[in-house]
């Protein structure tokens, strides 16, 4: 097997250069019959324990944290923010104080608060093993290394690739870390499509093609990946109509011609059919989705292995 990068903390694709984000997707690769439950499952981390701090809703994420884990040998605290003192007041730092106080070793958060994970690993220092699995608006790196690793798998070397990302662009971090890996990994051309009100300020970045209306964004594209329209990080009243987003944004088979005919689609989920995607589009025969899915077991391994493997306790 690839061998073993090693990392304290993952944060943000800033955390990575290009030669440790080759090794994880390496590494990922190396472990996916392991990942898929078709080899049996590792010891490396026999005796850690990880814990799975959650203040955000999570399927695939938590759950595909959580089986990295157990099938690198590691024990798994899961964290419910709803049912634990977070409820009374409690903050974030004290909350992880208390759960480092009873000897575990990692921690994976998600949190709705932009700037809460980066300030979590002012606070607690570097060494600690640390993992940011979604915070508000800004980073989800995790989700940007599974991707480019479908992305790969699919088609090879990122240099050749245009990647359409399209939908939801304001509120999506994984948009942000996408965006930041692929300009690391040498994506060939990286174009972002949404409508006007829909579009991000902070990614005004010359190296992207900013696009306001979907079939000239499609174009010749190799990879597609549509974005929910994340609801809950609007102000009342301020989202668009699923109907009408649908009919001008969705992406449908009619829409998907225009892109390459080996293009793939991809979407991190969860999926609002009918709204920036038509199901026979998500179900259709370019839809990587459920490989994403799959390849976010092996590359949460991968980093999991990189934060805990080189040093024991």
């Amino acid at each position: 097997m690839s061998p073993t990068p090693v990392l304290r903390q993952l944060t943000d694709i800033d955390d990575l250069d290009r030669a440790t984000a080759l090794a994880l997707l390496d590494r990922a690769q190396a472990l996916r019959e392991v990942a898929g439950g078709r080899a049996p499952a590792l010891d490396t981390l026999a005796g850690r324990t990880v814990v799975n701090l959650f203040f955000e809703n999570s399927t695939r994420t938590r759950v595909s944290f959580a089986l990295a884990a157990r099938r690198l040998g590691a024990e798994v605290v899961d964290f419910h923010a709803h049912t634990s003192s977070t409820a009374k007041g409690e903050t974030l730092l004290d909350t992880w104080r208390t759960l480092h106080a009873m000897g575990t070793d990692a921690f994976v958060v998600r949190h709705a608060d932009d700037d809460a994970v980066a300030a979590l690993a002012a606070a607690i220092g570097p060494d600690v093993p640390l993992v940011n699995a979604g915070s508000g608006r800004r980073a989800h790196p995790t989700q940007a290394l599974l991707d480019a690793l479908t992305m790969r798998q699919c088609l090879g070397d990122w240099s050749g690739l245009t990647v359409t990302v399209v939908g939801d662009i304001r509120h999506s971090r994984v948009a942000r870390s996408n965006l930041k890996l692929l300009r690391l990994l040498g994506v060939g051309a990286l174009r972002v499509a949404a409508p006007a009100a829909l579009h991000a300020d902070d990614l005004d970045d010359p190296a992207v093609q900013r696009f306001e209306q979907l079939e000239p964004a499609l174009a010749g594209a190799d990879v597609v990946m549509a974005l929910r329209v994340q609801h809950e990080r609007m102000a009342q009243g301020g989202s668009p109509d699923p109907a009408a987003f649908h009919a001008d944004w969705g992406l449908t088979t009619a829409r998907l011609a225009r892109a390459a005919p080996h293009a793939i689609v991809l979407h991190p989920g969860p999926i609002n059919r009918g709204v920036e995607i038509a199901s026979e589009v998500a179900d259709g025969p370019r839809s990587m989705i459920l490989a994403q899915v799959g390849n976010g077991v092996a590359v949460r391994m991968a980093v999991l292995e990189a934060l805990l493997a080189p040093a024991p306790r």
